[in-house]
Formats: C-alpha cells, sequence, structure tokens
C-alpha cells in the first residue's frame, strides 16, 4: 500500500487507541537514554525533584497529574501564578533550555498511555482558570487534552509575550481566550493518521526555531 493509501485509510476507533499505544510505548523506550539524562540534569543542577506533576483538566473537566520535567525552582507553584511570564525567576537555567526546546513535555507521553492524554489536542489547563471560559469555552473539555495541538505552535513563544508585573492578567484577558478560540476551531476526532500529520508538523516548527 502507498503512503498516500496508508494516510486514507480509516482505523476503528480501538485499533487507533491500540496502535497510538504501541507507538507511544516504543517512543519512551527508543527516547529512554535521552529522559535519563535529562533527568539527571535537572536532578544534579539543584538537587530538586525530577519531575513535577501539574494539576491540570482533563476530559470533562477531570483533573489528573501532568508529568514534565522541573524547569522552576521547588515548590514554584506556591509562590506565583500558574502561568510563566517573560523572566519569570523560577525558572532555572535549566529549565529554560527545556522550555525553549519542549523537552519538558516528554514525560506527557505517559499521560497519553494512561489514557489521560492524546498525542493531539487542546493543550490542558490549569483549573484555576476555569471561571473564565465561557459557556462555548468549555466545550474543550469534551475531548482528553493533547501533548500538541495547533495553539503549542502559534504561543510556543507564549512567556515572551506575557511582560511586565501582571503577566497573568495579560495571559487571562488576551492570550488565554484567544488560545481557546483556536483549540474550538482544530475541536474535531482526527484519524491516527491526521494525528501523526500534526505531530509532524509540531516537530518541524520546533526545528525552525533553533534554525
Amino acid at each position: 500500500m502507498t503512503v498516500r493509501g496508508l494516510a486514507g485509510c480509516r482505523l476503528g476507533r480501538h485499533s487507533t487507541r491500540v496502535l497510538r499505544n504501541v507507538l507511544v510505548g516504543l517512543s519512551l523506550v527508543l527516547l529512554s537514554p535521552l529522559l535519563i539524562c535529562i533527568g539527571l540534569v535537572v536532578k544534579f543542577a539543584d538537587g530538586g525533584p525530577v519531575l513535577h506533576i501539574a494539576r491540570r483538566m482533563g476530559r470533562y473537566g477531570k483533573t489528573f497529574g501532568l508529568y514534565k520535567f522541573r524547569t522552576m525552582v521547588v515548590d514554584a507553584a506556591s509562590v506565583g501564578p500558574g502561568v510563566t511570564g517573560a523572566g519569570d525567576p523560577r525558572v532555572t537555567r535549566v529549565g529554560s533550555f527545556l522550555r525553549r526546546t519542549k523537552l519538558d513535555e516528554l514525560p506527557q507521553l505517559v499521560n497519553v498511555l494512561r489514557g489521560e492524554m492524546e498525542l493531539v489536542g487542546p493543550r490542558p489547563e490549569d483549573p484555576r482558570y476555569l471561571g473564565h471560559y465561557t459557556r462555548d469555552q468549555l466545550r474543550v473539555l469534551d475531548v482528553r487534552p493533547g501533548i500538541t495541538s495547533p495553539t503549542s505552535i502559534a504561543y510556543a513563544d507564549e512567556s515572551q509575550i506575557l511582560v511586565g508585573q501582571n503577566w497573568e492578567e495579560a495571559y487571562v484577558r488576551g492570550v488565554l481566550p484567544a488560545k481557546l478560540d483556536m483549540e474550538l476551531g482544530a475541536l474535531h476526532e482526527r484519524s491516527f493518521w491526521e494525528e501523526m500529520r500534526e505531530v509532524l508538523r509540531t516537530l518541524r516548527a520546533l526545528a525552525r526555531r533553533d534554525e
């Protein structure tokens, strides 16, 4: 079968889930040396935890623990807002690199295996901002969140937008509604092949940022 033929092949929902989990499992195995190296660097940088487990909203608003490599000082969530602005002093030197390259997001592959996330879907939001959603924007909670989405590319440098002392207010009033509107525009059930195309599109966008 040709590549074009594969791209047009529709899989059942169960088959799609199985195929995605196999792919994610293989990715974790292949990436394990990189994951271990990143973990060691984060640990030796300041002796704190390797992973940060962030409370996020999943499908139907159910909260779950989202896995990320820790990019901030220990207990950063208790001493600042749920978003990161430009020059946020809570971000560590190692964390700045991980955020720029999006390597801090790799542990979310485990969330996909656990059925809490998809590879592609609306980015999961901090529950503290739920009160700012309109009734229509709440529809993003009808599907599982994803590791990547159109907003991941459009707002890859989100922290550089949030400047000044009131960056959290800027996020709530400007960035959050714009992101939710973009997510709503892309809200549909994707085939496995559509998900793969979106993942590749994200990887290409990240590669271009470092050129």
